[in-house]
């Protein structure tokens, strides 16, 4: 098995008054080696904005970024190609993303399409929660094909003022996409039709106040596991795949009792094998490892683990499993924690990617 990797990092180069402070560069591209641990800088831009979520093919020639800027009544997505051996990025295009405060994007599995969340902010402007897109034979992104708005509000009067969705996932056996709202507390499922439109499913519904931001699917299919970020919650979901529906399993708490108040979870991510999920806590600045009961979903806590710096915004495995990557916003840092694949459990390496406000890290072979 081959131990070369490519690591894919957007940082913050332009400032937003949510953020505390803007000290990225843009888009760049290291080499990891997982035996040795060695990091090489390959290829960096900073001709995207703010890039805070990235998606990357499987052979990691193409990016697609979103630029998140404040203020903007629209963000954009922009398509880049990776020569993988001469370690050059090329600029293919951009294109409207149809919302503000574009959150979070996703390529189909069958690779045909670009699934795009804004997150939205104020009123104005196209405000769709979600934007489809085609590509060219290149790889350039085509005009939006379809888009959907969300509706609604929740308990939380400061973040839940309207509809906020926060991320777009695409279901394990494809052509079912469930994006998280984190303003009206609900994941809703839509089917991708073969035209890029979206046909609403099912709405599912969580907590008043929890606040669902992304996703986590099972390699079986039959469980979602949601990182509620307003109310610090790891929820255990099952799918139905006929209707879209999800209905809860299990609900922990991702930090101490202690610690709710003052966190906001972000990420969460699941081992190859869907014995482990592991999600990030900001305010804490951990991250939370939950063993996963294979045959009914049930969540059982195995521990927290500093994250190696400060406010995790973005987690990514490795293919194989055995490490995990934190993109500590505040810290100016990516760790790079091994990963015991028998116990869940992580442990830091000391090793780490320097750079200024990572947002989001993707990992391919």
């Amino acid at each position: 098995m081959s131990n070369a990797y490519l690591v894919f990092v957007g940082s913050l180069n332009r400032e937003a008054p949510y953020f505390q402070g803007a000290r990225g560069v843009g888009l760049s591209v290291y080499s990891f080696d997982e035996k040795t641990l060695e990091t090489k800088k390959l290829a960096e831009t900073d001709d995207v904005d703010n890039p805070t979520f990235l998606s990357v093919t499987p052979d990691g020639t193409r990016i697609y970024a979103n630029s998140e800027v404040f203020t903007w009544r629209e963000g954009t997505v922009s398509a880049y190609g990776f020569d993988r051996s001469s370690g050059t990025l090329t600029y293919l295009n951009k294109q409207p993303s149809l919302g503000s405060i574009t959150a979070h994007n996703t390529i189909t599995r069958d690779g045909t399409k670009l699934l795009v969340a804004n997150y939205g902010m104020g009123e104005g402007g196209p405000d769709r929660a979600v934007a489809v897109y085609g590509f060219d034979k290149d790889g350039a992104l085509t005009p939006p094909l379809a888009s959907v708005s969300h509706k609604g509000t929740g308990p939380n009067a400061t973040r839940q003022e309207r509809s906020h969705a926060h991320s777009v996932t695409e279901t394990i056996a494809g052509g079912t996409a469930i994006v998280a709202d984190l303003g009206i507390d609900r994941l809703v499922s839509y089917r991708i039709e073969r035209n890029g439109s979206l046909s609403k499913l099912a709405e599912s519904e969580l907590p008043p106040g929890a606040g669902p931001r992304h996703l986590a699917l099972h390699p079986n299919g039959r469980f979602v596991f949601v990182m509620n970020e307003l109310d610090s919650t790891v929820v255990s979901m099952k799918f139905d795949e006929a209707s879209g529906k999800l209905s809860i399993v299990d609900a922990k708490p991702a930090v101490p009792a202690e610690a709710r108040d003052s966190n906001h979870c972000a990420d969460i991510q699941i081992a190859p094998d869907g014995r482990f999920v592991y999600g990030s806590n900001r305010g804490h600045d951990s991250v939370v490892i939950m063993a996963v009961d294979q045959q009914t979903g049930v969540l059982s806590l195995v521990g927290y683990v500093p994250c190696g710096g400060a406010t995790p915004r973005n987690l990514a495995l490795t293919p194989s499993g055995g490490h995990l990557f934190s993109a500590n916003q505040n810290g100016d840092r990516i760790s790079i924690f091994a990963r015991d694949t028998d116990s869940g459990m992580l442990a830091d390496t000391g090793r780490a990617i320097g750079i200024g406000t990572p947002m989001c890290v993707r990992i391919v072979r």
